[in-house]
């Protein structure tokens, strides 16, 4: 119970600080996933992405883009987030860099993944070159823990859509094999210490669901005809397990109400408070690195 107080309280905090306020976002930084391509599509490297409006197409060179928290907001908690589109392009915008920025002000480290799209036009890639891209992001950050100062064990996933799908395989589905020869960063651990689903599809991997599975927080509306289904299987699979998850369906509001942006539905425009509330819950949003204990 200390504990959660204490979390609560400097979540309250991280957001009721002028002086914070005042503080400038830190610039985002490109990082690519391997140094000379994706193993066995090398030669596709630099072929160009195109982005108009709210979406960027193709992905033939994947990616995370860091975007760090606040200064002097830091809690050690990053998300890496996966935007939708239909895995034909990816919504850079309200399910990338915004949504990024959105964590950001509550002081986690945000990483936008620039995925292999398996349905886009003349596309030579499958779903499981995506998995390989969000495996080995998770991958990644967890390697550069220390030097970003994070907490190596509250790295998770959000996911938008056909990006909830592909978070949904990270969390929950075996990982598939690392491509090419490998190296030091596909050693370590590609599994999410949480995840958030927001009006993911129903394309998924094999599960095996436990007691010990990643803590989950999901929403959709009931009136999305193809993504409020999904969620309510995984609850009560994750409730026959003995599972932590938490669900927020609302009763109207149809796909890709996002972060609350746009859409007319108070309850839709009030809806990311239940992520702050979730994490809070989790302990995740404490302050970081934590305080010495006082002899």
């Amino acid at each position: 119970m200390t504990r959660l107080l204490a979390a609560f309280a400097w979540a309250l905090a991280l957001l009721a600080s002028p002086a914070w306020a005042q503080d400038p976002p830190a610039t985002p930084q490109r990082i690519a996933l391997w140094a000379d391509g994706a193993p066995g599509f090398e030669s596709r490297k630099n072929i160009p992405e195109q982005a108009e409006a709210y979406w960027l197409k193709p992905v033939n060179d994947p990616s995370i883009t860091y975007f760090p928290a606040r200064p002097g907001r830091e809690t050690g908690a990053a998300v890496l987030l996966m935007p939708g589109g239909a895995h034909q392009f990816l919504v850079i915008t309200s399910e990338g860099n915004d949504a990024a920025r959105w964590f950001n002000e509550r002081g986690i480290a945000a990483f936008v993944l620039r995925y292999r799209l398996f349905r886009g036009k003349d596309s030579p890639y499958k779903f499981e070159h995506a998995r390989q891209d969000a495996e080995r992001a998770m991958r990644t950050i967890r390697s550069r823990a220390g030097e970003w100062k994070l907490d190596p064990h509250k790295i998770g996933v959000v996911g938008f859509s056909a990006g909830g799908e592909l978070a949904r395989v990270t969390l929950l589905s075996p990982p598939v094999p690392a491509p090419g020869k490998g190296d030091a960063v596909d050693q370590l651990s590609a599994r999410p210490d949480f995840g958030v689903l927001i009006f993911p599809g129903p394309l998924h991997g094999e599960e095996k669901i436990t007691r010990d599975s990643p803590p989950l927080l999901m929403a959709a509306t009931n009136d999305d005809q193809c993504c409020s289904q999904p969620i309510i299987d995984l609850l009560n699979a994750y409730r026959a397990a003995g599972a932590s998850s938490e669900l927020h369906m609302y009763a109207a509001g149809g796909h890709a109400f996002n972060m609350g942006e746009s859409t007319p539905m108070v309850s839709l425009r009030n809806w990311p408070a239940r992520i702050t509330d979730w994490m809070t819950d989790r302990g995740l949003l404490a302050k970081w690195p934590p305080e010495p204990s006082k002899p």
